[in-house]
């Protein structure tokens, strides 16, 4: 069972971010994996800074998109945000499954919290996962990528990211 756990979310390696192909027209763009590590050393960080609980809010980042192993990545104009939370969720109770049920419970919890935003770990680690595909498409437009082809990622993180310090970051980005 853990083996399959493991395979499940080592498949994240193989899935390309599907913005970066479609709208950017990178051949091979970030894996989901690479966003996901990414984004729980942010989380990490940011979290220590602002005394949250870091073991909950790395939980949080770690979990954020394992259920795209199975159900691929999606962009916003593919699917609607009901659907793919829909098929988000039940791939990901398919994962945890693989689990044992302390395991299991536990993560399905964090998961419906992060899915919820219902928490200040959970509206932490949302803003993070903005801020690192800004961070994202600011290292492929230094590589030359026309900056006209990024303009809509830094708009729809600057709409989505209240929180200040996270601001403050993606002013230095922009």
């Amino acid at each position: 069972m853990l083996l399959d756990f493991f395979n499940t979310v080592a498949d994240l390696k193989k899935i390309p971010r599907k913005g970066w192909k479609e709208k950017v027209g990178l051949l091979t763009p970030e894996s989901v994996a690479d966003h996901s590590y990414n984004t729980a050393v942010m989380a990490m960080v940011l979290s220590d800074l602002k005394e949250f609980d870091t073991e909950k809010i790395l939980r949080m980042a770690l979990l954020h998109d394992v259920a795209e192993s199975v159900t691929g990545d999606f962009t916003p104009e593919e699917i609607s945000k009901k659907d793919k939370r829909k098929l988000e969720n039940n791939a990901m109770l398919d994962i945890l499954s693989k689990l044992p049920s302390k395991l299991a419970n536990s993560y399905t919890k964090i998961w419906k919290e992060y899915q919820n935003g219902n928490s200040k770990e959970a509206i932490l680690v949302h803003e993070i996962d903005r801020l690192e595909m800004a961070l994202q498409a600011q290292k492929y437009r230094s590589e030359g990528y026309p900056k006209e082809n990024f303009e809509t990622f830094f708009s729809a993180e600057k709409k989505e990211i209240k929180s200040k310090e996270v601001l403050a970051i993606l002013d230095k980005i922009l």
